[in-house]
């Protein structure tokens, strides 16, 4: 394994919360390989005989996990939706901890082919996986003013939200966008005030980004899968850094750690469902050292739960 320049956010409170060396011989998942920070660090702390599951939808960070030569280490090109399903197929339906970085990775953000970012001019795809699905481009030369406008909002919380929906609209009367530096210069066009140090595209997107990838719809899937997939104490970790990821994930180990019925539902306090979960900790969040060195680090939360007997 080839040193990477890449270290990624919390790496060391997200690899310690999983307890590797607890469980040395067991079998953990790093869900979102990216370019393997995670992974490397937990294979330094398991033994001979454990093994790790390495998940990426994006065909560049399978590629390049396929590189590294550890008998211990298995990676597997598919969505973290279909989590179940992979573990299965290697005969892995249960396990020691599963880790999930959400978002995109900053190699992802620094190449300039995947169109993740303004910061360069490029075809606006954002797929991380760039074989399957429509590109952001394709989306916004379809997608009705109504149905941009919600993305925008709902995923960006875009204040201008129906502005830019319009001048999308407008523009592609005559040329529809297909170019980063295009979408950048119409929001900045459309968007006259901002926060300071903020890009007026920021929020357009991110919107965009999430929408394309399902990436909200693919964490609520994915989480009850991580849960079930757990041995009793096994650890589930996962960093998020947008306000609509930690809220889905606070929200589902809220839920399994205190299950609830509805009101005046007649039932015994014994046939209560049980805890599938127990949240460790409060939300552990980057040092100003870490998001000195890295400012896309400044979002980041990490949430930490282990699996109940």
């Amino acid at each position: 394994m080839s040193a990477d320049a890449h270290v990624p956010v919390l790496l060391q409170s997200a690899v310690d919360a999983l307890e590797v060396e607890s469980h040395a011989d067991g079998t953990f998942v790093d869900a979102t390989f990216g370019r393997g920070g995670h992974s490397r660090l937990i294979l330094k702390r398991l033994g001979e005989r454990g093994r790790l599951i390495a998940m990426d939808r994006d065909p560049d960070a399978i590629a390049a996990a396929r590189t590294w030569r550890d008998p211990r280490f298995v990676p597997v090109h598919a969505r973290f939706s279909n989590l179940r399903a992979t573990l299965g197929a290697l005969g892995a339906n249960s396990v020691d901890g599963v880790l999930f970085d959400l978002g995109a990775s900053s190699p992802q953000l620094d190449d300039v082919q995947r169109g993740f970012s303004f910061r360069f001019d490029a075809p606006l795809d954002m797929r991380m996986d760039p074989t399957l699905g429509e590109s952001a481009a394709e989306w916004l030369e379809r997608a009705s003013e109504a149905e941009i406008r919600e993305v925008l909002s709902g995923y960006g919380e875009e204040r201008f939200a129906k502005q830019i929906a319009k001048a999308l609209v407008a523009a592609r009367r005559s040329r529809p966008v297909r170019t980063t530096r295009e979408l950048a210069a119409l929001v900045a066009a459309t968007v006259r005030t901002r926060e300071p140090g903020q890009d007026p595209a920021t929020r357009t997107f991110q919107a965009l980004r999430i929408h394309v990838n399902q990436e909200l719809e693919e964490l609520s899937l994915a989480l009850p899968q991580a849960l079930a997939a757990l041995k009793p104490g096994g650890r589930l970790a996962v960093i998020s850094f947008h306000s609509l990821e930690d809220r889905i994930v606070k929200n589902f180990m809220r839920t399994a750690a205190t299950p609830t019925l509805p009101e005046r539902l007649p039932i015994r306090a014994r046939d209560m469902p049980a805890p599938k979960l127990r949240v460790l900790g409060r939300p552990a969040r980057p040092s100003s050292e870490e998001v000195a060195a890295n400012p896309r680090a400044r979002s980041a939360v990490l949430r930490v739960a282990a699996r109940l007997a």
